[in-house]
């Protein structure tokens, strides 16, 4: 079994990629003309000949000079600033320097975040965390529109290409070129201007001014701005906010093969953070029941009729998907030389029970400071009296709220999944139920604690 490691111990930010690394003094020494190389030999005038009498203290005074402007050039074109430089100096160029204005702060890296889930897993809540801070651009499923437009079949060559055509999107938008959806869109955008961006309203960045264009009378969005009445979506006016971010965050559902993202990591525009959310299965499934109710007539059929078997398509579909998500997790955990670094692991019922403390080890991963203007939606959303309206609510008491299937799903059910999905059960960390009652019974923890599910 994998094991987790000891979130006690101290985490830290790989290296950035090679091409992004700011050099070191070693890497602009040989970058720097020769001319200037030479600014740190000894001058001529310093040597002395042979029995020749030691020069004037004035002289040496005048030479020291010469010689420690000479330095200070070379350290600051070398982009160092002389340890003597903030202590001590001439008069005349303390009074300068006064008048000079201050150095720009060095910008942060630029994160990418990928939040990695399935439907039903809760990440429309996690995906609230990265959605909420104001220097991040965030996107709410923007494959969707992909998915809608391009037909693929499933399994073999066709689930691959699928994953192709998602993995080039995925990248184009980490790059802020929202202009790639447009070609997906449907009815296609007229001059970069479409009412049709599916859950706009979920993504803060794309219902904040300057992307809130002034409200539109007699045209309909089909997935409007939930604060705000906002014209048409601009995608020229998104890309620029998305530019002007200090970072960039996108929940997807539609990706599923963690291997078909190493192009991204190892792309020298991009500083790749991959989160993968699971849950347990037999939750995913209660959720989907009822959530997406017309897929599941067979299984609901299968349940009301007391047949001796489900249907084999229906379970090999099921154990598909839950092979599909271990083996993503599995390389994920390996840390490949590619993704080092760069994947976390985090079960949704332990964002349930501390979310607060998981936003917090989600941002130090991902290299981000968290706000307290995150930390302060969080307490308000965790703690609601009662669960928000709506599939996609993320208004809930989060504690109470991730194991409430447990009291609705029979216990045959159960066991489908349980069989279906024992290796990546096992590998996450939830339990089997041995019985009816033990499904129940809420003293019986069907979770395994695991700790941080990451690798640095």
């Amino acid at each position: 079994m994998l094991q987790a490691p000891d979130p006690s111990r101290g985490q830290s930010d790989p290296p950035p990629p090679e091409e992004a690394r700011r050099p070191g003094v070693s890497d602009r020494l040989k970058q720097i003309p020769q001319p200037l190389a030479d600014a740190n030999s000894t001058d001529p005038a310093l040597i002395l000949a042979d029995n020749a009498s030691l020069l004037s203290l004035s002289e040496l005074d005048s030479a020291f000079t010469q010689l420690q402007g000479r330095l200070r050039n070379f350290s600051l074109q070398l982009g160092v600033e002389p340890a003597a430089e903030a202590a001590a100096g001439a008069q005349g160029e303390a009074g300068a320097k006064a008048k000079e204005p201050p150095r720009p702060r060095e910008a942060r890296p630029r994160r990418h975040v990928l939040l990695m889930a399935t439907t039903r897993t809760g990440s429309s809540f996690v995906g609230e965390f990265f959605n909420q801070q104001g220097n991040i651009f965030y996107l709410f499923e923007p494959l969707w529109h992909i998915e809608r437009t391009v037909s693929f079949e499933s399994g073999g060559a066709n689930a691959a290409g699928s994953a192709l055509v998602y993995r080039d999107v995925l990248k184009q938008l980490f790059l802020c070129d929202l202009y790639v959806l447009e070609h997906f869109i449907s009815p296609l955008p007229e001059d970069h201007l479409t009412q049709f961006m599916f859950r706009r309203g979920s993504s803060r960045s794309l219902c904040e001014d300057p992307v809130c264009t002034p409200f539109v009378k007699k045209v309909f969005e089909k997935y409007h701005c939930k604060n705000r009445r906002c014209g048409p979506l601009n995608v020229t006016l998104a890309a620029e906010a998305c530019r002007r971010k200090e970072h960039m965050a996108l929940k997807a559902v539609r990706i599923r093969q963690l291997e078909f993202l190493q192009p991204l990591a190892e792309d020298p525009r991009l500083d790749l953070r991959v989160i993968q959310l699971v849950r347990d299965p037999r939750a995913v499934l209660a959720s989907r029941m009822v959530a997406f109710a017309g897929k599941y007539e067979g299984w609901k059929k299968w349940l009301a009729e007391g047949q001796a078997r489900l249907g084999e398509e229906e379970v090999q579909r099921l154990r598909g998907n839950c092979e599909s998500i271990r083996l993503s997790a599995e390389l994920g955990l390996r840390q490949p030389a590619w993704l080092r670094g760069r994947y976390m692991l985090v079960r949704y019922e332990d964002v349930a029970r501390w979310p607060l403390q998981k936003a917090r080890e989600m941002y130090r991963f991902a290299g981000i400071p968290l706000t307290a203007q995150v930390e302060d939606w969080i307490r308000r959303n965790t703690q609601a009296a009662q669960d928000g309206s709506g599939i996609y609510s993320t208004q809930k008491n989060s504690s109470e709220q991730f194991e409430k299937w447990r009291f609705s799903m029979p216990f045959k059910l159960a066991q489908v999944v349980q069989a279906a999905c024992a290796p990546a059960m096992h590998l996450f960390g939830y339990r089997l139920a041995r019985d009816a009652a033990s499904l129940t019974n809420r003293s019986v923890s069907l979770l395994e604690e695991r700790g941080t599910f990451w690798v640095t």
